[in-house]
């Protein structure tokens, strides 16, 4: 995987980051943002799947990647898992380690029982759920810091790097770890199939006591309740509207 950016774009430059050899990055400022940058230059084919845009800010921590799908659309949108999990093992990798990183169905990362930041999954407009789609962005945002939010009583639902304890200036490396972890988690669904890579994000999966959930081949989340009731999560309709994004900021909702 490589990038087509013989030139940076403008508001883009080339950023200084250590990736696998299938990576290019990028670092943006300011609109449309990591992941509006993203679309449009996959959408233009200026860039090519391994392309991770970075945001150059200090209250967020914001990422996109292209992917180069090869399934059609239905079932290609479980990369979205894909990206989740390398997201969450990235934040693992420098949070305390008795502290769980779970999700809530199906976008929100929490850290602490608290919401910290979220993924989403772009495509482009038109492509039809049978049609492999000629690219795909998984793109993230992660609470770097609540010191601008006010009192922290007023927000108690959601949480920061800061607050937690994690290493300070951690933007560069933990897109690197992102983007090491991305790697392996999709090299586990290449060897071992989509059941063992949805079986990894499922482990944390908060899910009320006694529930067992499957991955539909489609993306959506099949729950079976102790008392055998079975139901369906869709994930198309809750890819369209993050349940962690803020639609008055385009930030984490605090």
């Amino acid at each position: 995987m490589t990038s087509r950016l013989e030139t940076v774009s403008p508001g883009l430059r080339p950023a200084p980051l250590v990736l696998p050899p299938a990576f290019t990055g990028l670092v943006t400022a300011g609109s449309p943002g990591a992941a509006g940058q993203a679309c449009r230059l996959a959408e233009s084919g200026e860039a090519e799947a391994g392309t991770l845009l970075m945001e150059e800010r200090d209250d967020v921590i914001a990422l996109a990647v292209v992917l180069a799908p090869t399934e059609p659309l239905a079932t290609a949108r479980r990369a979205f898992f894909v990206g989740m999990q390398a997201l969450a093992d990235a934040v693992g990798t420098f949070g305390p380690p008795e502290i769980p990183v779970t999700f809530l169905w199906p976008d929100t990362l929490s850290f602490n029982s608290a919401r910290l930041g979220g993924g989403a999954l772009h495509w482009p407009q038109g492509c039809g759920e049978g049609e492999t789609p000629d690219w795909l962005v998984f793109s993230a945002m992660l609470i770097a810091s609540k010191r601008d939010a006010g009192d922290p009583g007023l927000t108690p639902d959601s949480t920061s790097l800061e607050e937690e304890g994690f290493p300070k200036d951690l933007r560069e490396a933990l897109v690197e770890s992102f983007a090491r972890h991305l790697t392996k988690a999709f090299e586990i669904w290449s060897e071992d199939g989509a059941a063992r890579s949805t079986g990894r994000y499922l482990a944390r999966l908060a899910l009320p006591p006694g529930v067992r959930a499957t991955i539909e081949p489609n993306g959506d989340a099949r729950l079976v309740h102790a008392d055998g009731r079975s139901e369906s999560l869709p994930l198309l309709q809750a890819l369209a509207a993050p349940s962690w994004r803020d639609p008055s900021t385009g930030r984490v909702r605090l």
